[in-house]
């Protein structure tokens, strides 16, 4: 049994042994590579040879004298590398073209984009930083950010990326590697950086890990001094160097020589790193058995020249000349690539005298300039091409990187605390909210998030007595800590005066904090006992800042874990996790199979009507499996000049959409509990009807507008002066008063007793002389009825306290003219046939008006989020933001057409989709949608096959009703089959 064990264990560190051994800058069999490097080499001068050592800095924005200065070192010094910093991609191309046109040799092109290269519209990254990459559990995401980074890379003719950093970041005082780092977790950071070298490397750039043998744990900035890494080695061995271990022998293409003084791996006092031998070789090279290249981290860097200064320890004749010695020793410690020389013609001059006196052998300067050659060929400097300039920007601008950057978010933002499982938010409408921002930078994009969810207000003062006083009618309170996302290295911290505020704010609210900054900032919080929840966003970005809203909402599930520890309250590891509970996100259209750029028709089609004024403005919202994809607003509210432009938080009088936005639901609810049945007679609902003509008028049929009744009766005709038209005093008063309390408009009420009479019409009216397919409005006007009557409350406030509060539809409600600006609601007409005056705030339909604006049939004024929440909530059948409002079977039964047979196609309450050529929608929808429009040109429908919501809301009857030209343009169906068109799959 010995034997095997002695025969496994040498077979195993074979194997290692084999693994580590593999030359990560070999291509294919490495054959024809080889011929090349060989015969590349024979070519090249002593010179030429020692000048690929060099990489020198370039900056793509530097003045045409610094580029002419590099020209010449590449001429003449025959350098072997440029290292981007600084400058923009298009003028980074063109010099790189010109640098390399000048280069006898091709230059490899490295660059440190540990981020990715391009820029969002708010100045961020293209891709996160590590710490926030560090908190994702899935490391394909991690990967698939490394590979995308290469693509940027390759596109920009960038070889060398110098990422991933690899440091184990165990000291949070670290002000140089701090969000650059994975975590403080060896395993973690080691996954991550291995997807990440993977991924970028499976796109044709080589990697670099930096910086060994590990700059984690230090508390001076290695820019600045020579920083001191004080653990003994063995420490060293199984935290610092474990991930270079791992990625070693995974095909890691190079490495980078940290600028550290690191005593327990070499003795001499304030020795750098990167000049140690035995740091480079004995360790790297030979111990760990690396194969790929090796770079020095900048030369320039302070520290090194310190050391040569004090000391004679050069091995050149034990002279000090005055520049060179440093790239000089790097060489000798193994080092391959000279990064960022002081001065390269003197480092290369001195390397030429090395080479005569024999400091330098031929075998050890072909051991480097072979590698570095292999290198090129590998990366395909064999058949080097000129960058392409045409098109460049968008190429580092993708859609697809956008969509990666999303999913990153939304896997790494961590729940650090959640007391009580108090995230995500539910029952809305047991919550008053209020926002206080603290930081310097703006965190516009997560207010406008949260208020997607609910009403959320922003609170300010200037001192704390008056932000307490302001809280007071606030039972929970977000505080976001906003402070600039421009680099890794902005500040983080909280304010004394922050923290203060932080204190005493949650002593009185329940508070959830939200940082949007690494997690170190933690530290901070002393104690966190009446800190409800806790959320780490990592970054102040627009996308951090609305998926950390979103998370907090429960749209989508918390998935992060916290990559770093910060104090005893907050560990490495630590996370809530929970799932979502069916609200609506908010992403781009490719995450759920559509199309953007064919989605650019619905902009067209929406500008056609607001220019052939159609409608003055829209509101347009499309959703698809659970996620907006598409969310935008054309024109304003009216056609005069300077009129407000449309914004999200406009209102709409949605008209018919009343029907199912507010009488359908609680009718359902009343099915459910067993009160009605769809086979319920009037007779059996309403006495008054038992001895009328439609006694026997069933749920079902009126709903399904098969009943006979009247499509429609103008109600306040009878109530104008049969000569001029207008109110007759009779019936209205300029003033309220106890006996005209119904207000119809602005200074106009109407008598009090005149409901009744509406009813009565509706009860004793003739039916029609036959049964057939006519739409009516008088279905609506008898529920509301029997609603009201039997819960003893108003419409109004039923469907608000049932639905739209707990559903967080804040912006949905009847009678807008006294809650709402004028600012915020689209206004419906001019009325010049009742009212006499404009229609805004109030109700346009005027049976609805003379029931105090609040129909069964129509009333209701939204916007399109709010609209799409309750349309989610009926596709989700019932189920919404983790609450159950109706049980599925209630929705299937209201969403089946009954009378098919007989060429109607309506469900009870819902529109259908037409069952011949002409109908309410593009034809190209499946059967079992459905939805509503309105008179002043609104549109709502959902699809649960291809799981679409779409809603479109306009006031196409200002400022006079007219001809319905969207209905005869077709534009609401039209986008709706611009819509099925933009399905990718």
């Amino acid at each position: 049994m010995r034997h095997y064990f002695i025969l496994f264990s040498i077979l195993f560190y074979s194997i290692l042994n084999h693994a580590q051994e593999v030359n990560p800058l070999l291509k294919g069999d490495g054959v024809a590579q080889k011929k090349w490097v060989d015969s590349l080499y024979n070519s090249l001068t002593l010179q030429e040879k020692i000048g690929q050592l060099f990489m020198v800095q370039v900056f793509s924005n530097q003045d045409a004298a610094n580029k002419a200065k590099i020209v010449r070192l590449i001429k003449n010094q025959k350098i072997g590398g440029v290292i981007y910093s600084n400058g923009g991609p298009v003028r980074q191309a063109k010099l790189n073209n010109e640098l390399q046109a000048a280069s006898k040799v091709p230059l490899l092109v490295g660059m440190d984009a540990e981020w990715g290269l391009s820029m969002r519209l708010d100045s961020t990254y293209a891709f996160p930083w590590n710490m926030t990459l560090g908190a994702i559990k899935d490391n394909r995401l991690v990967e698939q950010a490394g590979r995308q980074i290469g693509e940027h890379c390759k596109r920009l003719g960038v070889h060398f990326n110098f990422a991933p950093v690899v440091d184990i970041n165990t000291n949070p005082k670290n002000p140089i590697i701090g969000n650059r780092s994975f975590g403080e977790d060896r395993d973690n950071v080691t996954e991550k950086a291995l997807a990440f070298m993977k991924g970028m490397q499976s796109a044709g750039v080589l990697a670099n890990a930096k910086h060994f043998p590990g700059h984690g744990d230090t508390e001076s900035d290695s820019h600045k001094t020579l920083p001191s890494v004080l653990f003994n080695e063995k420490r060293i061995d199984s935290i610092e160097l474990y991930p270079y271990k791992r990625l070693i022998t995974e095909g890691l293409s190079s490495v980078m020589v940290a600028h550290l003084n690191v005593p327990s791996l070499e003795p001499r006092e304030g020795f750098p790193s990167s000049l140690s031998k035995h740091i480079v070789t004995n360790i790297l090279k030979e111990r760990l058995g690396f194969k790929g290249l090796i770079f020095t981290d900048a030369l320039t860097m302070k520290g090194a020249a310190d050391y040569i200064k004090k000391s004679s320890d050069v091995s050149t004749n034990n002279t000090i000349n005055t520049g060179g010695e440093i790239d000089l020793m790097s060489f000798l410690a193994g080092n391959d690539v000279m990064l960022m020389s002081e001065n390269p013609e003197k480092g290369i001059a001195k390397f030429v005298d090395a080479f005569h006196k024999g400091v330098i052998t031929e075998a050890r300067l072909a051991h480097s300039v072979k590698k570095i050659l292999q290198a090129k060929y590998k990366v395909g400097l064999d058949h080097y091409s000129p960058i392409g300039t045409n098109n460049l920007i968008n190429d580092l601008n993708r859609l697809q990187d956008d969509i990666l950057y999303e999913e990153l978010l939304e896997n790494a933002i961590t729940v650090a605390e959640n007391k009580a499982g108090i995230l995500p938010l539910q029952d809305l409408e047991t919550k008053s909210i209020a926002y206080v921002k603290f930081g310097d930078a703006d965190g516009t994009a997560f207010y406008n998030e949260l208020k997607k969810y609910t009403r959320v207000h922003e609170v300010k003062a200037d001192n704390l007595e008056g932000i307490l006083e302001k809280l007071k009618p606030y039972n929970t309170v977000i505080v976001g800590l906003h402070r600039s996302n421009a680099n890794p290295w902005k500040s983080y911290k909280f304010t004394e005066k922050e923290l203060t505020w932080l204190y005493e704010i949650a002593k009185n609210n329940t508070v959830i904090l939200d940082i949007f900054v690494k997690p170190y900032a933690l530290l901070d919080l002393n104690p966190i006992n009446n800190i409800k929840s806790v959320v780490v966003s990592y970054q102040n970005s627009v996308i951090a800042q609305q998926k950390s809203a979103q998370i907090i909402f429960g749209a989508l599930p918390a998935k992060g874990r916290l990559p770093v520890s910060a104090g005893v309250d907050f560990s490495v590891g630590q996370g809530d996790l929970y799932n979502d509970i069916d609200r609506l996100s908010y992403t781009v259209p490719e995450r759920v199979g559509m199309s953007s750029e064919k989605l650019k028709v619905v902009d067209s089609i929406a500008n056609y009507a607001v220019n052939g004024k159609m409608t003055p403005g829209i509101q347009l919202l499309i959703a698809r499996k659970g996620k907006v994809i598409y969310n935008k607003n054309f024109g304003a509210h009216t056609y005069d000049q300077g009129a407000e432009k449309v914004k999200f938080n406009d209102i709409y009088d949605v008209a018919s959409l009343t029907k199912i936005l507010a009488t359908l639901p609680l009718l359902m609810e009343l099915e459910e509990q067993g009160i009605v049945s769809l086979d319920s007679k009037l007779s059996e609902m309403l006495p008054e009807y038992k001895d009328s003509n439609k006694k026997d008028v069933t749920i079902k049929s009126m709903l399904s507008h098969y009943a006979r009744l009247k499509p429609w009766i103008p109600f306040y005709y009878a109530t104008l002066d049969s000569v001029t038209k207008r109110p007759e005093p009779k019936y209205y008063r300029k003033k309220f008063d106890p006996e005209f309390s119904i207000k119809i408009a602005d200074e106009l009420y109407m008598r009090k007793d005149y409901k009744d009479s509406i009813q009565k019409i509706i009860k004793d009216t003739d039916l029609l002389n036959r049964q057939r397919y006519r739409y009516s409005d008088l279905p609506y006007y008898i529920l509301k009825k029997f609603i009201e009557k039997h819960y003893d409350k108003d419409l109004d406030e039923l469907v608000r306290g049932h639905f739209y509060e707990s559903l967080g539809a804040n912006h949905t409600m009847y009678n807008p003219n006294n809650k709402v600006s004028n600012k915020n609601i689209v206004p419906t007409e001019e009325d010049n046939y009742y009212r006499y005056q404009k229609i805004q705030g109030y109700v346009h339909d005027m049976g609805a008006a003379m029931q105090g604006g609040i129909g069964g049939h129509a009333g209701v004024f939204s916007n399109a989020n709010d609209v799409a929440k309750i349309m989610q909530m009926y596709l989700q059948k019932g189920f919404y933001g983790g609450k159950r409002y109706l049980q599925p079977e209630t929705i299937d039964k209201f969403n089946t057409c009954y009378y098919c047979d007989d060429n109607n196609r309506r469900g009870i309450g819902f529109d259908k989709p037409q069952l011949g050529e002409a109908g309410p929608t593009c034809g190209c929808i499946s059967m079992t949608s459905f939805g509503h429009s309105g008179f002043t040109g609104t549109y709502a429908w959902a699809d649960p096959e291809e799981e679409i919501v779409y809603v479109f809301l306009a006031n196409r009857t200002y400022p006079v009703a007219g001809k319905n030209l969207l209905l005869k343009e077709d534009i609401r169906t039209n986008i709706q089959a611009a819509i099925y068109e933009a399905i990718a799959e």
